[in-house]
């Protein structure tokens, strides 16, 4: 790490190093993130609110002119529905008529022998089923199905929220830990491939880290604006075109402003509170990535965490030739 200081200042406005009396309030601070992290987890995560389509079904008989709609409930056709039919979370059993289309999402479409569906039939996260006889089904109908993740999506759609608050699992934890060797391994290898360009953008986020999060927040709306009048006004293929590029765009500035934060958060960590170490740049990446991999792993709170994540990664790309000044110090590394 090359550190030039002004000769104005006896302070680097930068990476300067810090007292470290603090560390035992920063390590207090983790483990109270720890311990709420696991008590959400435990007491929201592990909880089931699979209340089963069995216990919660509804019937419908007589006539309907209007659609059907079960959420978390099993949905059980008996008389006419004039429309169509769906269940989010549950199945459908249709055991009279159902003149319209009948969708299933995150459960199965039952038809048992003597029944009617006029029109398609769509299940996401579960199987069509039917009884001995082949299903009266109009000509023309179309059947769309999608079997995989059915459990998950049945108690996704049965508990919507349940994708906020992960669950404390053995397969929950392994991809946490996948996740933290992932992206330790690409922070390494960016930082090694371009040490200069993390090296600035490391600088530009410790200086102007709002601004670069405005930037971030104008570009990705100008970026969505300009997806969709592109998808309307242009060619297809022009606007098929604008789409993969933005696109690429996405995913090249997530990767890039991931890196960027898990070195400036890493470098802080350790400058401030964890000495050992101090001068190596991969303890560093190491101590920012696990940071932030704990931050998108708290529950309720890792939305709003990947939203910041992305607008800032999206406003270092976009600045990434801006150059800082700071009036009392100019800090040029190489990380």
């Amino acid at each position: 790490m090359v550190i030039s200081r002004s000769q104005t200042g006896s302070e680097s406005c930068l990476w300067a190093p810090h007292n470290f009396l603090n560390r035992s309030k920063l390590i207090n601070s983790i483990g109270l993130l720890i311990s709420a992290f696991v008590l959400f987890g435990v007491a929201y995560g592990q909880t089931s609110d699979r209340a089963t389509a069995a216990d919660n079904e509804i019937v419908v008989s007589g006539v309907t002119d209007s659609d059907v709609f079960g959420l978390g409930q099993s949905v059980r056709i008996t008389g006419t529905v004039k429309q169509g039919a769906i269940s989010f979370g549950g199945d459908v059993i249709v055991e009279g008529t159902v003149e319209g289309d009948v969708a299933a999402i995150g459960g199965s479409v039952i038809q048992a022998d003597g029944s009617r569906i006029g029109g398609d039939v769509i299940v996401l996260g579960g199987t069509y089923r039917t009884g001995e006889k082949p299903p009266n089904r109009t000509p023309e109908a179309k059947t769309i199905m999608y079997a995989g993740y059915q459990q998950e999506i049945g108690e996704l759609m049965r508990s919507p929220t349940g994708i906020l608050r992960p669950r404390l699992t053995s397969g929950y934890l392994g991809l946490r830990l996948l996740a933290l060797l992932f992206w330790f391994i690409v922070s390494l290898a960016l930082t090694a491939a371009m040490p200069g360009t993390i090296s600035r953008g490391v600088t530009r986020l410790r200086l102007t880290s709002l601004r670069v999060a405005v930037i971030g927040l104008v570009g990705a709306l100008v970026i969505a604006a300009g997806v969709e009048v592109g998808l309307r006004l242009l060619p297809q293929t022009i606007s098929v075109f604008i789409g993969l590029m933005a696109m690429l765009l996405t995913v090249l500035a997530w990767l890039f402003g991931r890196v960027v934060l898990a070195a400036a958060t890493g470098r802080w960590l350790q400058q401030k509170y964890f000495p050992v170490g101090k001068s190596s740049e991969a303890v560093a990446l190491l101590l920012g990535t696990a940071f932030w991999v704990l931050l998108t792993s708290l529950p309720y709170i890792w939305p709003f965490v990947v939203i910041l994540i992305g607008l800032i990664s999206l406003g270092l790309t976009l600045t990434a030739r801006y150059q800082v000044g700071w009036r009392r110090a100019e800090a040029s590394k190489t990380f």
